[in-house]
């Protein structure tokens, strides 16, 4: 029996591989049998990460919040690799601020990563120039729970993950004509270097407060590289449009 989870001959890109989340989807596509291109600003994680993967990658450090750059560079790239079956937009940054001290240029980078990348990453693969026309296609965005479940201070990072769910439910119906299914996975707190820097602004008290708002426990990257691989796989292909929470019961409540 054909295991549907199985992605060999299949090629993604995926953003943010360096550390976090999107090294353990890297690895775990990679395990699958899939051929990546791995994207982060920092190089010498990718360069680490490349070690791990068991099949063929390429990497490209650039800067997403440079949005012309990242065209500039993701198209070469595309054409070298050959044409993809998707691509997964894992990277993000946080911007904690009470909405009375919000600096629309700090938060005009954080939509340029969290959403505007996936968008442009979006409008290059549409192109049949770039994916794979006759085979599996699927993209996936990584969101938050904090795009549905409110939360003080959080108003710039939630506008940005809340677009990208808009975004997903948008580009599935887009997309589904050519067989390119559209989804997105909103996470609750994942040990990840980017919560533990977070976590730098929460006094132990609230850290706590935080843990038990999931009744199963925080999450690791692998969970969510799990959800990913389930979505890009023929194990996920009715389904388009979602938006998937893996947030150990957060959102149940």
């Amino acid at each position: 029996m054909i295991n549907p989870m199985q992605l060999t001959g299949r090629k993604y890109l995926i953003t943010g591989a360096a550390s976090g989340i999107g090294r353990a989807t890297a690895i775990l596509l990679s395990q699958l049998g899939a051929e990546l291109i791995l994207v982060d600003i920092n190089i010498e994680g990718l360069k680490s990460l490349q070690s791990d993967c068991a099949t063929r990658t390429q990497l490209l450090s650039i800067d997403l919040a440079d949005i012309a750059k990242l065209r500039d560079n993701v198209v070469p790239a595309m054409k070298n690799f050959g044409k993809l079956n998707g691509f997964v937009h894992v990277a993000g940054i946080p911007y904690i601020a009470p909405i009375k001290s919000i600096n629309l240029e700090k938060l005009g980078h954080v939509f340029a990563v969290n959403t505007f990348a996936g968008l442009e990453l979006a409008r290059i693969f549409c192109n049949k120039v770039y994916y794979a026309e006759k085979e599996p296609c699927s993209i996936v965005f990584v969101s938050s729970v904090y795009a549905e479940v409110g939360s003080p201070c959080n108003a710039g990072y939630a506008m940005s993950k809340a677009a990208i769910e808009g975004l997903t439910h948008s580009l599935a119906m887009e997309m589904a004509s050519r067989k390119i299914r559209v989804n997105c996975i909103a996470p609750g707190f994942i040990k990840t270097p980017m919560d533990t820097s977070i976590s730098r602004y929460f006094d132990a008290e609230h850290a706590d407060v935080v843990e038990a708002l999931h009744p199963l426990g925080l999450g690791q990257p692998e969970d969510i590289a799990n959800a990913v691989a389930f979505l890009v796989s023929d194990a996920g292909k009715w389904i388009t449009g979602t938006v998937l929470h893996v947030d150990g019961g957060f959102t149940a409540q």
